[in-house]
Order: structure tokens, then C-alpha cells, then sequence
């Protein structure tokens, strides 16, 4: 049975690798192994953790119970493997919020040490992406919260740092970013998006009030998620346009003074409550274009608030850090 933990709305259920062998998925020894085998056994590790019990009702017609599963540790001492498993059965490089139910769960089983910084390792199966993807996590206080900071790294900028093709310069806030023709096709508002890499790819447009901000269920309704899963998912699930190994997608609106409200479509989830890794690209994207100064900035999702903190350099972004809390539910 997976333990199913909650960050700012965003679900993922955690299993062991020995859970997975037990209920018949077969899950290699090592994760680098797993996750060069994916295609052999993440659809069915999906289905045995994520989906509905029989006589479930589905709440607003999500497909399963999870944003996700969380496979991991597998090993009993830091530096800790996991995997990260949309419930497309593709693996993610990266996720803010499931790398913080995580590091609650290795804490509650007392694998976490109290002070100090642990490793997470992120075994995937992209092409283009260091595998493992190394998260550095610190359980901490914030603004009263019991929590963890997550160091997510350095962000890179522009198509080149995400792999994406056919994409038009402009100009937005007198600052350099690229207009996606498929995405102003849908909303002429959706005409500036900043492409950001926090260890996964992220395409944050940039738009002039929340009213042009799409809600989930719009993002739910046939008509629009057809065409953002084409633009999001990588083939076979979409077309991969215009990054060939697909793209997270978000939209961001200025809401006050270091604060902005962002939504999220996932490559190889749809719309989500909220994201972590999507947080921090926002306010990446946002420091970019001068929307927001370096040090604390809170990106508003529907599931919650993210904490984002942003260190900056002789004018350069060289860290971004991500606070989150997870708990238990039943």
C-alpha cells in the first residue's frame, strides 16, 4: 500500500522499491537500472498504486488519485535514489513538491538526519538530462512551517536551455524572450513566454493580468487540453512542439510586490494544483524580465503558496531555492 502525502495540493504517493517488487512490478535492484527499464514496468506500478479503488468517485474527473508516485529510498543511507513516475508512465528529472513529501517520508521513517543537508538523486530516462538529477535538502524552519529547503541549482535561460525549435524572439518588459506561435494561437494574450531549466524544462508566459491566466478547468476541458498536452508532452502522448522532449507549462501575472500567481500544466500530468520546480521557474522567469527583485519571492498556485528564494550574483541568478511542506493523508 503507497502512504499518500499532500504539498500545496500536490499528491504523490510513496512506496519502496520492495512494495513495488511485492505487489509483482518488475522493479530492477538499482534505480539507474529502473529507470532505463521504465518502459517495462512504470505503466503497471501506476496502475497498482495510483489509480481509483473500485467504487472510488473521482473528483473533478481526475484520471488518479496521485499527482504521481515516488519510488525510493533504495538504500538505507544518504546519498538516496528514488524515482519520480508520472502517471503516463514517463519519469520526471525533477519535482519541487514530490522531492518534498519525500524527504517528509525518509524523515518520518527516521532516515533523515535532523540537521544537516541530505542528497536526493533522481534516476530518469531523458536523453538530454544528467541522470541522476542531485537535489540538496535541509529540514527548516520558515516563517513558523516545519518544513525543507530544496536547492534546485542555477536556472538557465532561453529555447537553447530547454531544447526547443521554431521559436520567435521579441521583446517583453524590455527584456529578451520568445514568442511559442502554438501558444498565441490559443490565447493572443499568450504571446510572451520566458523558457527556463531548473534540472527540468519550463516554458513561463508572461501575461498582463490574471484575467488571462487559464483556470484548471479550463486546462480540463477537451477543447484546451488537447492542444496543451500537443504543445506539453513529448511523442508519442503529444507532438513535442516546441521541445521535442516536451515542456512543463505555466502562466504568471504580477499580482503585488514580490508576489506573483502562476498556473501549471505538467508534461505527463496536465494541470496540477500546484508545482515546486514550476514555482522556482516562474520566479526565475520573473526576476528575468524585472518583475521581481533577488531574495524571497511567494508564487500563488491554487493548491498554495511557494516560498522561493533567489540568490543573485555581480547581476546573475546563481541559485534558487524552494521551501515546501508535506503531510500525510489518509
Amino acid at each position: 500500500m503507497a502512504l499518500f502525502y499532500d504539498a500545496r495540493g500536490n499528491l504523490y504517493g510513496v512506496v519502496s522499491p520492495q512494495q513495488a517488487r511485492d505487489h509483482g512490478i518488475g522493479l530492477p535492484q538499482l534505480a539507474a537500472q529502473a529507470a532505463q527499464t521504465r518502459e517495462s514496468w512504470a505503466t503497471a506500478a501506476v496502475h497498482a498504486f495510483c489509480a481509483w479503488a473500485p467504487g472510488e468517485a473521482p473528483p473533478d474527473g481526475k484520471a488518479h488519485r496521485s499527482d504521481g508516485l515516488l519510488i525510493g529510498p533504495f538504500q538505507r543511507e544518504p546519498p538516496f535514489d528514488l524515482l519520480i513516475v508520472n502517471t503516463d508512465g514517463t519519469l520526471a528529472e525533477r519535482s519541487g513538491n514530490g522531492l518534498t513529501i519525500f524527504s517528509q517520508a525518509l524523515q518520518e521513517q527516521g532516515l533523515m538526519a535532523g540537521t544537516g543537508d541530505c542528497l536526493l538523486q533522481v534516476h530518469h530516462d531523458k536523453p538530454d538530462g544528467l541522470s541522476p538529477l542531485r537535489t540538496s535538502v535541509r529540514a527548516a524552519e520558515f516563517e513558523g512551517a516545519q518544513g525543507f529547503w530544496l536547492d534546485l541549482g542555477k536556472p538557465l535561460f532561453g529555447p537553447g536551455a530547454v531544447g526547443a525549435q521554431d521559436v520567435e524572439r521579441v521583446m517583453f518588459n524590455q527584456r529578451d524572450v520568445s514568442r511559442v506561435a502554438a501558444l498565441e494561437r490559443l490565447n493572443p494574450a499568450w504571446g510572451n513566454s520566458q523558457f527556463v531549466n531548473i534540472g527540468n524544462p519550463h516554458c513561463v508566459t508572461l501575461v498582463d493580468g490574471a484575467e488571462a491566466l487559464p483556470s484548471n478547468s479550463q486546462m480540463r476541458a477537451a477543447a484546451l487540453s488537447q492542444s496543451l498536452v500537443r504543445i506539453a508532452y513529448a511523442a508519442p502522448g503529444g507532438a513535442g512542439l516546441p521541445c521535442p522532449a516536451g515542456v512543463n507549462l505555466q502562466w504568471a501575472s504580477l499580482q503585488a510586490e514580490g508576489q506573483i500567481v502562476a498556473r501549471v500544466f505538467e508534461r505527463g500530468e496536465g494541470p496540477t494544483a500546484s508545482s515546486g520546480t514550476s514555482a522556482s521557474a516562474v520566479a526565475s522567469a520573473a526576476w528575468r524580465v524585472g518583475w521581481v527583485k533577488a531574495g524571497t519571492v511567494r508564487v500563488v498556485m491554487p493548491g498554495g503558496t511557494a516560498p522561493i528564494l533567489l540568490e543573485e550574483e555581480a547581476g546573475e541568478l546563481v541559485r534558487v531555492r524552494l521551501f515546501g511542506t508535506a503531510r500525510l493523508v489518509p
